[in-house]
């Protein structure tokens, strides 16, 4: 029986030890899972760091960018208000010279302005000449023809890519006032493409029927955006 007790005593300690053994290993297992995860944590909050400068970096870039472009644009404005063939083409006293360059290439398509602009001024107060007919046509896809004739904006599309805004009309008169009515559009401050013209003979007048078309530039909307970096 007593030469059990050495034997006995060798187990134990053989059995201590292994549980000792097994405690540092799962604790080591344990630091070192941990070691892991904390490591590849602090790896992605580098990289997103380093995405934010990057964001930031081009954020200022281009505000450096745009204020430094500011003092030339106010010099080249400043210029354009003294142009003279400008000032002579203003709609009111009181307007500024550039303001015919808004005129000319409006940021709405605003057809129906078109239409009044062509009856009261383009074709209007010429002797001898009659306007037969003139049709305006709504630009598809951002204006729409109401029941009652009128014309509004359909904000909820995209403008089209040509920006055009086509119309006819029929005159009829002679030769004098059917060539005042090209020098007038000819003149005008909108730039306007003739596409079709065609004189037929009435007798004594003649009968002018003209397709064109006019063109708007839609606004640039410039705004200050918050951006989330993932």
């Amino acid at each position: 029986m007593q030469s059990k007790g050495p034997a006995i005593r060798k187990r134990t300690q053989i059995a201590s030890a292994n549980r000792i053994m097994f405690i540092w290993v799962a604790g080591i297992s344990v630091v070192f899972g941990v070691s892991l995860v904390a490591a590849a944590f602090l790896v992605q909050m580098l990289f997103f760091n380093e995405r934010v400068l990057q964001a930031k970096e081009q954020t200022i870039s281009t505000l450096d960018t745009d204020n430094g472009n500011v003092k030339s644009l106010q010099d080249n404005e400043n210029v354009l208000n003294t142009n003279e063939a400008l000032m002579s083409a203003k709609a009111q006293p009181d307007d500024q010279a550039i303001q015919v360059i808004l005129d000319a290439l409006p940021s709405g398509a605003n057809s129906l302005a078109l239409g009044a602009s062509l009856q009261n001024v383009l074709l209007s107060g010429i002797s001898g000449l009659t306007l037969d007919s003139l049709q305006v046509n709504p630009v598809a896809g951002v204006e729409s023809l109401g029941d009652n004739g009128s014309v509004s904006d359909n904000i909820a599309t995209q403008p089209s890519s040509q920006n055009q805004i086509t119309f006819q009309f029929s005159v009829n008169g002679d030769d004098t006032a059917l060539q005042q009515v090209l020098v007038n559009l000819e003149k005008s401050i909108r730039t306007i493409d003739v596409t079709s013209l065609n004189i037929e003979s009435q007798g004594e007048t003649q009968m002018m029927t003209v397709q064109a078309r006019a063109y708007y530039e839609p606004a640039v909307n410039l705004n200050l955006t918050n951006e989330v970096i993932k």
